[in-house]
């Protein structure tokens, strides 16, 4: 099934890139901020508390590659991006640091507004590559949270591009369900050791910059002029 799905998709490609009026990829890198994740402790004892801590999200980064095939004022931009997310749980006595990585690859549709301006919005195939809970057991291989039971999202923004340079703002919202599940966590500093792990999912707000590094429509123009490549 996938070497078939892999099939489609070169097929898609090339017969988009040849009607393409024109073509582009380059390289993209920022921030990300997170939202989301829910953890209720199950209470033991007058020590371990069985309250519902909601995550605060803090600041990862992302980094990919992307190329897009404009037909007049609409385009499609496929993506593939690797990004490392984190939230934290204020527990009782101390915090725990929720890790997560992440490779994603976004099938956008966009149109331009206006000169540099763009929107656009499309699915994105969300693969978990690490996610775990500081704290759970045991301390030095913690186990693998699990973060979602669908492998997409959906993604909405807007960006700007200035000659080779843009900036790109969007909103990524998970489209997996919620989902607990039982964790331990065995270091009594945090206050808390046994929970359900409520919500692990993760929706995000990502500012990214991007660099051009090819394009049909000026390449041609600086073969004419210098003989050399467009970058």
């Amino acid at each position: 099934m996938n070497k078939l799905v892999g099939i489609i998709l070169m097929a898609f490609f090339s017969l988009t890139a040849v009607q393409a009026q024109e073509f582009k990829f380059g390289v993209k890198g920022g921030l990300n901020k997170t939202f989301g994740g829910q953890i209720t402790g199950i209470a033991s004892s007058s020590i371990y508390t069985g309250d519902t801590f909601n995550a605060e999200g803090e600041i990862g980064f992302h980094g990919g590659v992307w190329t897009q095939l404009s037909f007049g004022k609409f385009f499609i931009r496929p993506e593939v991006v690797y990004s490392k997310l984190e939230s934290r749980f204020d527990f009782p006595t101390r915090p725990a640091i929720y890790n997560v990585d992440e490779l994603s690859v976004p099938f956008l549709v966009g149109y331009n507004v206006w000169g540099p301006l763009d929107i656009y919005a499309g699915p994105s195939y969300n693969k978990i590559v690490d996610a775990r809970l500081e704290g759970t057991e045991p301390l030095d291989n913690p186990p693998l949270i699990v973060v979602q039971n669908s492998p997409l999202s959906a993604q909405i923004g807007a960006k700007v591009e200035f000659g080779s340079f843009g900036l790109d703002v969007r909103y990524d919202r998970s489209m997996a369900t919620e989902e607990s599940q039982t964790i331990d966590i065995v270091n009594s500093t945090y206050g808390i050791n046994r929970a359900t792990f409520d919500d692990a999912r993760l929706n995000q707000l990502i500012v990214s910059l991007t660099i051009k590094l090819f394009d049909t429509e000026n390449a041609g123009k600086r073969r004419r002029k210098g003989g050399s490549c467009y970058f």
